[in-house]
């Protein structure tokens, strides 16, 4: 493969339903960001094409039409190609939220893995089908590109089979339903930048991974492996989120099919958009709102108090499965940026060795436990797109040597 100045340049597409967000990197001995974007408003009347350098300064920011995926993609392939010098690439990185129970590690995307992934869109119709839609679009606009597909359940692979398994008869197990995880790549990215802050022997400690945003998810994870975690077959389960539910009683969505016949695409609705911290709050699904008015709107309190809630009890019974916790780890937007949010969480857990600073908590410091205390807690900053970097220059490499 030609590098560009002896380094390989790397263009990672997270796509979304009616968004694309994604970055440019360059690697050589170290990864260096170049440009970092989103194109959004994808199908709609007027669209938004905004693109940052390095250091967050505007370099494009346009409202074209931008009638579907293909147009969207063809638009930021020209832009970068338009530039002096062209800002080419040698592959593209997708995040594909679902490799399901075969594909277990990073893959080159042909037409064969896009076939494959079509039979698991029932397992996440809200995300494969925009990632195979971005796929194709660069196979048709850049047919010569390496792809590079990395799955955000390939990181949950580990998971022992209690963990993994459902209690339901073994035929369906047989047919994929079971456990699978998501957040894969967040949690990959914290475990190797802890090798590196902290320590291997703090990295392949006994970990709590809290990926705390619009979805949330939190991970058991021992010797860099995922443990447990609370997602299980969809990305709607575990934790409370911003617009999904976590875990409810499954008898519940049998009452709303039946009892109240809310018809399948209803409940989807419901369980996808309109569920979490906007459901209960009815006002906003962004936490910062929330906190922001929770003194004066008992609803928006609400919301906040069983989101901390339950991902205390989530954090408790991870580090069960694990027979003790050595770290506890926030990232994600709410985790790195929401000091009340971390506090409430962590109140009361004095008894499993927490200790949380108050001075580091309301600063975001790195560490923000009492020194001396049984578990370090951190706050540290997730980057799923430098993790699909890495993952397809590795692939690459090892296609080359």
């Amino acid at each position: 493969m030609t590098t560009i100045n002896g380094c390989r340049r790397i263009l990672t597409i997270n796509s979304g339903s009616s968004s694309i967000k994604f970055t440019l990197y360059q690697c050589g001995e170290r990864e260096q960001l170049l440009q970092s974007g989103k194109l959004e408003r994808i199908g709609i009347s007027e669209g938004l094409f905004h693109v940052e350098d390095k250091d967050g300064e505007t370099l494009v920011k346009r409202e074209p039409f931008l009638p579907d995926h293909d147009a969207a993609l063809k638009l930021l392939l020209e832009w970068l190609n338009d530039k002096d010098p062209p800002h080419d690439f040698n592959a593209v990185g997708h995040r594909i939220v679902h490799g399901g129970d075969r594909y277990l590690e990073p893959r080159l995307l042909d037409p064969d893995l896009i076939s494959a992934l079509k039979i698991l869109i029932p397992m996440a119709p809200d995300h494969l089908p925009h990632e195979i839609k971005a796929a194709d679009a660069v196979s048709r606009l850049r047919p010569n590109t390496p792809q590079v597909a990395c799955f955000d359940t390939s990181f949950h692979r580990h998971m022992p089979p209690p963990a993994r398994t459902y209690a339901l008869p073994r035929n369906l197990r047989e047919e994929g339903v079971r456990r699978y995880g998501f957040h894969g790549l967040s949690y990959e990215y914290i475990v190797e930048e802890l090798r590196k802050e902290a320590s291997v022997r703090a990295a392949g400690g006994r970990l709590v991974i809290a990926h705390l945003g619009n979805g949330a998810s939190m991970a058991a994870v021992y010797h860099g492996k995922s443990i447990d975690t609370t997602m299980g077959f969809t990305p709607s389960g575990g934790l409370v989120m911003s617009t999904r539910p976590g875990d409810i009683d499954p008898g519940l969505i049998l009452y709303l099919l039946i009892s109240k016949g809310l018809p399948a695409e209803t409940l989807s609705r419901l369980v996808n958009e309109q569920a979490g911290l906007l459901g209960i709050s009815g006002i906003s699904p962004d936490m910062r709102d929330l906190l922001e008015i929770e003194a004066d709107r008992p609803e928006a309190a609400e919301a906040v108090a069983l989101f901390c809630y339950q991902a205390k009890k989530f954090l408790a019974s991870l580090a069960a499965a694990m027979g003790g916790l050595d770290t506890l780890v926030f990232t994600g937007g709410i985790g790195e940026n929401a000091p009340a949010i971390r506090r409430r969480i962590c109140e009361g857990l004095s008894f499993m060795g927490i200790h949380i600073n108050p001075r580091g908590n309301d600063s975001n410091a790195p560490v923000i436990s009492e020194a001396g205390s049984p578990v370090t807690v951190r706050v540290m900053k997730t980057n799923e797109e430098l993790m699909i970097v890495r993952h397809t220059c590795r692939l690459l490499d090892k296609r080359q040597g």
